[in-house]
């Protein structure tokens, strides 16, 4: 005799997966463009007169109007070790990450308590223990929580935070994850290296922190995820990343990349869009990490021709800059200020080393 076994039908509404929370954190200091562009000259001091204008160019031209600072910029353009920069990254990562964690379970009422699952995301670092181990004790989690800290997806490891956390929740009804996201790239800028990374890192990137907070408890509220999915570029490890070296992380950013991400367009929105029976006119949302003017430039142009605009990406580019891991999530902030419509659909977009594409589908 079979003895069959079936679950109820109130069993599968907990199995659905939502942000229920985003929050933001900016750090203490903040300088428009116009106030960074004079600490070139004293940085370049003794380079050709054109070389220097040419990078004065590129910063004002990167449509960054301000970006926030661990440091005072007087700090970043001062000759110092690794370690020292480092070590003003662990202190300022933990208080950031413990203002934007409080902010989103403020959000939502919730105490520390209650999170199942934390994940920590950072490149522009070096931390061990990592931040979540600090957060656990800071904040009095859970003995029992489970952490999971992300160092190397870089700009991508916000949505890939996202992506491990919902992949837990699915499994384990009932239950909430928090993913923090902490970068400080003024803490990677190379003060020798005089290299067209470097100073295109320094005039696009800011520092900033963000929460994301999802559940899989069955009252709690929030745009649902409906999929989520990575792609891998072969043969592009070269493109983007960090070299390790005596004097700290080192940017690496090819040119390449706005015309690679062109190239794999197509492969990489349609196909995902097709496993839910949606196309792009069904996407109201579109949530995309803003990598630098250049991309955002070859990625409108691209979204443009499908009749949507990424207006909400280009003014975090504007007002913070590129904060890496934590600039999607900025966006995706906006757009929850915004309340979008129930039913609306959104697309989480963001390109990192590897080179790769991480994909989330949500559903308010």
């Amino acid at each position: 005799m079979e003895v069959g076994f079936s679950l109820p039908m109130d069993h599968f509404k907990y199995m659905s997966v939502k942000i229920i929370s985003v929050a933001t954190q900016l750090p203490a200091y903040s300088r428009p463009t116009s106030e960074i562009v004079p600490f070139i000259d004293t940085w370049l001091a003794g380079e050709d007169d054109r070389f220097i204008k040419k990078v004065k160019k590129i910063f004002d031209g990167a449509a960054v109007d301000k970006r926030y600072s661990i440091m005072e910029p007087t700090e970043v353009f001062t000759a110092t070790s690794f370690e020292e920069k480092n070590n003003i990254y662990i202190r300022e990562a933990i208080q950031l990450g413990e203002k934007v964690l409080r902010k989103a379970l403020d959000e939502n009422r919730l105490l520390p308590t209650d999170i199942d699952y934390l994940i920590t995301v950072s490149c522009t670092g070096i931390m061990i223990p990592s931040l979540d181990a600090y957060l656990i004790n800071k904040l009095e989690m859970r003995q029992d929580t489970v952490r999971l800290p992300v160092t190397e997806m870089g700009c991508a490891a916000g949505i890939s935070g996202i992506i491990y956390a919902k992949n837990f929740l699915s499994s384990n009804p009932g239950k909430r994850a928090a993913v923090v996201a902490i970068e400080a790239p003024t803490a990677t800028f190379q003060l020798d290296d005089h290299s067209m990374a470097n100073i295109v890192s320094a005039a696009i990137f800011g520092d900033g922190a963000a929460c994301v907070i999802l559940s899989s408890v069955a009252d709690d509220n929030g745009p649902e995820i409906l999929g989520e999915e990575m792609y891998h570029f072969y043969q592009a490890e070269h493109m983007m990343g960090f070299n390790l070296t005596n004097s700290g992380l080192q940017m690496v950013l090819d040119v390449e990349v706005p015309d690679t991400i062109a190239s794999h367009f197509p492969t990489i929105i349609h196909p995902f869009l097709d496993k839910y029976d949606l196309k792009i006119t069904d996407v109201s949302h579109l949530i995309f990490h803003p990598g630098g003017k250049k991309i955002i430039q070859t990625v409108e142009t691209l979204f443009d021709g499908l009749g949507k605009n990424i207006n909400d990406t280009k003014e975090v580019l504007r007002l913070f800059g590129n904060m890496s891991s934590a600039t999607v999530l900025f966006v995706l902030r906006r757009i929850m200020d915004n309340k979008p419509t129930e039913g609306d659909i959104g697309l989480m977009l963001s390109f990192g080393p590897g080179f790769s594409a991480q994909r989330v589908l949500l559903r308010w």
